[in-house]
C-alpha cells in the first residue's frame, strides 16, 4: 500500500508541517479538483458558504516615496465565503493608502501557493493577516491548505492564534 503522505501535493506537505508546528487540530481534507469557488466548497463539504475562510492576498501600494522599484506589501485576509470584500473600507479600517488585488507572482513570493490555494499558514516569511469576524459564527470553518483542492477544519478563534490576526469588517457600512 502507497504512503499517502508521499503521494500528496508538496504544497500540502509544507501545509501540514506548518499546522503542526502552530499546534492546529485540524483536518485536511482534498476535494475533487473541480472545487474551485466558496460554494462549492461548501457543497462539497456539507456546510454553509459563510464556514469557507477564503484567504485572499492583496498588494498594499508601497509608499509613494519608495521611488521607482518600491515593492508592494503583501496583506492577507482570511474572511468569509459569504461576503464580498470592500477594498476600500478595509483600507480604511486598517490605515492603509489602498488594497489592490495581488499578482500571481506576488502571491507565489509571498505564500510559497498559488492562488486558490493559499493557506493561511506556512508562508516563507509572515504576512500581516486580518480575519473576518464573521467566521466567529460557525463552529467549524475551512480554510485552504496550501493547495487548490485541500482544505483544512478550524476555528476563527484557533485561526486568530495561528496566524496573529486582526479582525477588521471587510463588508462597507
Amino acid at each position: 500500500m502507497d504512503d499517502p503522505v508521499s503521494t500528496e501535493h508538496a504544497g500540502i506537505t509544507r501545509f501540514r508541517e506548518a499546522l503542526a508546528a502552530r499546534g492546529g487540530t485540524g483536518r485536511v481534507v482534498v476535494l475533487p479538483e473541480g472545487v474551485h469557488t466558496a460554494a462549492l466548497a461548501a457543497q462539497a463539504l456539507g456546510c454553509e458558504v459563510g464556514a469557507i475562510a477564503n484567504s485572499l492576498l492583496f498588494a498594499v501600494p508601497a509608499a509613494t516615496d519608495a521611488g521607482p522599484g518600491g515593492e508592494d506589501t503583501p496583506l492577507l485576509l482570511l474572511t468569509s465565503g459569504a461576503h464580498r470584500v470592500d477594498t476600500e473600507a478595509v483600507a480604511a479600517r486598517i490605515g492603509v493608502p489602498a488594497l489592490r488585488r495581488a499578482s500571481p507572482d506576488l502571491v507565489r513570493r509571498h505564500t510559497g501557493q498559488v492562488i486558490g490555494g493559499v493557506s493561511p499558514l506556512g508562508h516563507p516569511a509572515p504576512v500581516p493577516t486580518y480575519l473576518d469576524p464573521w467566521l466567529r459564527r460557525h463552529a467549524v470553518v475551512w480554510a485552504a491548505a496550501g493547495h487548490p483542492a485541500a482544505v483544512f477544519s478550524t476555528t476563527a478563534e484557533e485561526l486568530l492564534r495561528m496566524t496573529g490576526a486582526v479582525e477588521v469588517e471587510v463588508e462597507g457600512g
